[in-house]
């Protein structure tokens, strides 16, 4: 499977709760690499750009009131297959019907409240990793620990 970038966002639940770091180590001990990362306040207008699918659904108001309550951490990870791997790690997106083992099955219990946002699509990655960066912000995942991570042909 050729190499992918996904966006992540530790929300503001996490932030508050004091888990960035736990859960960004789950990223990388998973061997993905993280090409960007920056703090930063979702404001109203980065929300709407960012949930646009959304914006007119009756629960769109109670989603920009939460990415809006505190920092978050937005990241761009790279890696074979990134979207699927970051999705599996981060599991259902109810806290309460996540297995142990996954992110929000050992973190979380709400279902809005569920800790992190990963894109759901290449496609999605792509448009949302350009809504969060600028190219010069990313950088290579050229890594040495890349041939320990997965075979030639999957990388």
């Amino acid at each position: 499977m050729p190499s992918e970038r996904t966006l992540i966002l530790i929300k503001p639940d996490a932030m508050e709760r004091r888990l960035a770091g736990r859960l960004i180590s789950r990223l990388e001990d998973k061997g993905l690499a993280i090409v960007g990362m920056k703090l930063l306040q979702v404001t109203p207008e980065l929300s709407r750009q960012h949930y646009a699918e959304h914006v007119n659904k009756p629960f769109y108001p109670l989603v920009e009131k939460f990415i809006t309550s505190g920092p978050v951490v937005a990241i761009v990870a790279e890696g074979p297959d990134a979207v699927s791997v970051v999705r599996a790690l981060m599991g259902p997106t109810n806290g309460r019907q996540a297995p142990p083992g996954t992110i929000r099955g050992d973190y979380g219990v709400s279902r809005q409240m569920n800790l992190m946002h990963g894109s759901d699509g290449p496609e999605a990655a792509k448009r949302e990793i350009e809504i969060y960066f600028k190219p010069a912000e990313l950088f290579s995942a050229k890594q040495s620990i890349t041939p320990w991570l997965a075979a030639p042909d999957e990388l």
